[in-house]
């Protein structure tokens, strides 16, 4: 007869800190105390600036209820010694994504497969696009597909009609997987650690139209892309993953692309799984990024 006691409840404790004596131990001897067991733990101190990271994830054991207000009050205790920020993430883990993209569909079609198949626990609210073409794919999965079509003139109202969805869905996380329109400083402002974007990575850079032309009149050896943070910076903001390959002169513009768009799915997808699973921490102007 199998065994149909539920898995215990799993918990993700991150923290950060100045750099002192006794920062791990304040996390790790508090849970051994409460009788909790760490499933995973990453740390980083950073001696440059003098500030320190941790991330655990664990669980209690099977007959252990948790409680979370006692847990928190206690460990906050110990905590505001250190002067340490924390925050407390308990299982079943299911951030709501709000994806937008705009005709290139690679990034979206890669993200609702990992959504459809359980690889992401995310939850999809919903999909906002500046064009139609995408709708009968959202459709598809049952996910509500809206239509905002942009122009200069228009932005503001736009904008203001994506930051109500947002708002509606009570998104943790917004996903631009290839939405070629460039937010404003203000939608940027709001949407400031909880926005990720996706871009190529040439090497050298080439900038304007038919980027993978212009790579392959240049004999280019790398291909890659990067997933950062949104910020009023174009493509500057703190990055979270990176991908690269090796290309040579085998490669036609449309064998860069297509390179380029399996490795801005993988990146994209990495970045995202990062946010949702409490690995990453903003630090100034780049991240600490605890991956598996």
């Amino acid at each position: 007869m199998s065994d149909t006691t539920p898995a215990p409840q799993t918990h993700i404790l991150t923290a950060d800190s100045p750099s002192q004596p006794g920062t791990v131990d304040v996390v790790t001897r508090f849970l051994y105390q409460q009788g909790f067991y760490i499933n995973e733990i990453h740390s980083f101190d950073d001696t440059d600036k003098e500030r320190f990271f941790i991330r655990v994830e664990f669980r209690p054991d099977k007959e252990q209820v948790f409680d979370r207000d006692a847990f928190c009050s206690e460990f906050d205790k110990r905590a505001s010694e250190f002067d340490m920020q924390w925050q407390l993430s308990s299982s079943p883990f299911k951030s709501k994504v709000v994806i937008m993209v705009s005709k290139h569909d690679h990034c979206l079609n890669d993200l609702l497969y990992r959504y459809r198949t359980g690889d992401l626990a995310i939850e999809i609210p919903a999909i906002i696009s500046n064009h139609p073409d995408l709708e009968e794919l959202a459709k598809w999965h049952g996910i509500p597909y809206y239509h905002l079509p942009i122009s200069k003139e228009t932005k503001p109202q736009q904008e203001a009609k994506v930051w109500k969805i947002i708002q509606d869905c009570e998104a943790d996380l917004v996903v631009l997987a290839r939405y070629m329109q460039v937010l404003s400083s203000d939608m940027c402002e709001k949407l400031s650690g909880k926005a990720i974007n996706i871009h190529h990575s040439l090497l050298p850079g080439f900038k304007g139209a038919r980027p993978y032309y212009q790579a392959y009149d240049r004999g280019i050896k790398l291909v890659g892309a990067t997933a950062h943070y949104v910020s009023d910076d174009l493509d500057e903001g703190p990055i979270i993953s990176q991908g690269v390959e090796t290309v040579d002169h085998c490669y036609y513009p449309q064998d860069l692309a297509a390179k380029g768009r399996d490795i801005e799915c993988l990146t994209l997808a990495r970045a995202v799984r990062c946010h949702i699973e409490h690995r990453i921490f903003l630090h100034g102007q780049k991240t600490v990024v605890f991956s598996k």
